[in-house]
């Protein structure tokens, strides 16, 4: 009897044994996955719950945790009684739409020089450009209040605005990181034709890095729809408010909970939406960023 003949019958027995301890693997996995996504995902919902609830079935107890009782009034004295929601929509959406344009513009700019170029000193550069990032906004408040108030900015969308043109570290480390995934054999072949490096960083470059832009976008879009502290600092007249803003003086007017669990879920929604329209170049954005350094 040879030796293959013998090892055969203790392989296929191990084979089953190996399925099932992957499947129970598995199992576990996914069962402790689903068990911490219910639970991030339960103040959610708690909130959605309310904010459909009437006021008299806000909070009940014992603890109703289905829609037993459902109203769809709450969204419009939140929205259109209690706060000018149009307004502040409109005034979010044109800053967080005006900052995604300079990140995207100003970001990818920078981040194809790092990319791309060869001068002395480039690495020692990025590096300062990166340790910025461990400079709080914080400390960054009161000189860059001063400087607005000083140009007249105050009380306008260009203190929010304005800084998005001159790139932010973060985004600048993503992109780089993605455009070095790009085959620089692209972009000599370009120049070889004459190509001049904006034309290259306009036709080659921007449209070969639709994820990594996708995600810059979300980043810079969710950031500025829940920024509170600068359009707290910059924005002081009720005419420039943002969504933000509003949602903290709704919960400042001592109204009930369901109204306020109703603004916050219209205040979040397009978040929500946006995130999962642009997810799966997120997600790639995200992923290839860091595969070469």
């Amino acid at each position: 009897m040879s030796a293959s003949s013998v090892a055969r019958p203790a392989s296929a027995g191990t084979r089953p044994a190996f399925g099932r301890r992957k499947i129970i693997d598995r199992v576990l996995t996914y069962g402790s996955l689903a068990l911490v996504s219910a639970i991030m995902m339960m103040p959610l919902y708690l909130m959605i719950l309310i904010s459909f609830r009437p006021a008299d079935r806000a909070f009940t107890y014992p603890p109703d945790l289905w829609f037993t009782y459902f109203t769809l009034d709450n969204y419009p004295d939140a929205l259109f009684r209690l706060l000018p929601f149009s307004l502040y929509l409109r005034n979010t959406v044109i800053i967080a739409s005006l900052v995604i344009v300079g990140e995207l513009v100003a970001c990818s700019l920078v981040a194809y020089g790092f990319a791309r170029f060869r001068f002395p000193g480039r690495d020692a550069l990025f590096v300062v450009l990166l340790a910025t990032l461990m400079v709080p906004f914080v400390v960054r408040l009161v000189p860059l209040f001063i400087l607005f108030q000083k140009l007249g900015w105050i009380n306008t969308f260009l203190p929010l605005v304005v800084p998005s043109f001159f790139g932010t570290p973060f985004f600048i480390f993503l992109m780089r990181q993605f455009f070095m995934t790009i085959p620089s054999e692209l972009v000599d072949a370009a120049r070889i034709d004459g190509a001049g490096e904006l034309r290259i960083w306009a036709q080659i470059m921007m449209p070969l890095s639709k994820p990594v832009l996708a995600a810059v976008a979300i980043f810079a879009f969710q950031n500025t729809w829940n920024d509170f502290l600068g359009p707290l600092v910059f924005l002081q007249k009720a005419e420039v408010r943002t969504i933000i803003l509003g949602l903290y003086g709704l919960m400042g007017m001592f109204v009930e909970w369901h109204l306020v669990m109703a603004a916050v879920v219209a205040a979040v929604t397009p978040l929500i939406i946006v995130f999962f329209i642009f997810q799966r170049f997120f997600v790639k954005g995200i992923t290839v960023s860091g595969l070469k350094g």
